[in-house]
């Protein structure tokens, strides 16, 4: 079975939501992608006081300052499309509300026909959080695991009801339900973060990494979920962030899913033939210019992507 792919919507800086999102969206279905997603990045920080993923000195790109809400973003997108999955790789759990989350996405799920596909992390940026959280970064976990655990009861049979730090829900009807139940995807690199993963989540969204390195990150959480009696599988979509150069990048150094278009796909090709990787999302936002180079280089390299068999 092919590799499903999937596409980032326009959010950044150099886009126009009004203008963009409607076109990328459209044009994204017809050419064949899988779905279509969106991330969270709240504020810009002036002067930079932490390094962008934590990483000290590590610039924040200029396109981060202004990124459009990814709700709404998803929404939009979800009024003109019939058959892509509609997914977010990731929200910032503890900048939302628990109860309001789940129902926004019971809400889009049964607009949608069971399309959304709930993607979360727990953030690092310490600016955002201080401007817009609904609890300290230090408890960023134990936020993630409330937001599951009222997920679950919000999206399951009434009457609902739910005690916990965040949120008290006396027994109540709450609806719409969810279409389906709707999928949750975890971004988780280690620790507490893995063992979550494998206890409560559907699906894994790995970042940024090669190939190899992905195939044995992939074991890792295989090992990991049979040592702690999982036996439902987990899906994984990989994201991308592509870094798409004019000419082919050259030399050592180079970075997964950086270079030429060709290197792109063979970057794809690489990943999709890792046993167990059923979808790459491919966030091309950062390098194109504007919408029209959005579709133009989208829609290459999907042809190319299946032009190489995968």
């Amino acid at each position: 079975m092919p590799i499903k792919l999937g596409l980032s919507l326009p959010q950044m800086k150099q886009f126009n939501l009004a203008r963009d999102l409607v076109p990328v969206a459209r044009a994204a279905e017809e050419t064949g992608y899988d779905s279509l997603w969106v991330f969270e990045r709240t504020l810009y920080p002036t002067p930079m006081t932490q390094g962008l993923y934590n990483i000290p000195g590590l610039e924040w790109p200029d396109a981060y300052r202004s990124v459009a809400d990814p709700l709404v973003t998803l929404a939009m997108a979800a009024a003109v499309t019939e058959r892509v999955r509609l997914g977010s790789s990731v929200l910032v759990a503890p900048y939302h509300v628990p109860f309001q989350l789940a129902r926004w996405f019971a809400t889009l799920d049964v607009a949608t026909d069971g399309r959304a596909i709930a993607g979360f992390g727990t953030g690092w940026s310490t600016d955002e959080y201080a401007a817009g959280s609904v609890a300290p970064i230090g408890r960023r976990g134990a936020v993630l695991d409330e937001t599951l655990d009222i997920f679950a009861a919000v999206h399951g049979p009434d009457p609902v009801t739910h005690e916990g730090a965040l949120s008290t829900i006396a027994p109540s009807e709450v609806g719409p339900k969810p279409a389906r139940p709707v999928p949750v995807y975890l971004a988780a690199s280690g620790g507490a973060a893995l063992r979550r993963l494998v206890d409560r989540a559907d699906g894994w969204l790995p970042v940024g990494m090669s190939a190899a390195q992905l195939t044995a990150a992939w074991q890792g959480v295989r090992e990991l979920a049979a040592e702690r009696g999982r036996t439902r599988p987990i899906d994984v979509c990989v994201r991308a962030n592509v870094i798409r150069t004019p000419k082919p990048f050259e030399g050592e150094g180079r970075q997964p899913f950086q270079g030429s278009v060709k290197q792109i796909v063979e970057d794809v090709v690489a990943h999709a033939a890792i046993d167990g990787i059923g979808e790459i999302l491919l966030d091309l936002c950062l390098t194109s210019r504007d919408a029209q180079e959005l579709i133009d280089v989208s829609g290459e390299i999907h042809a190319a992507v299946r032009a190489a068999g995968v």
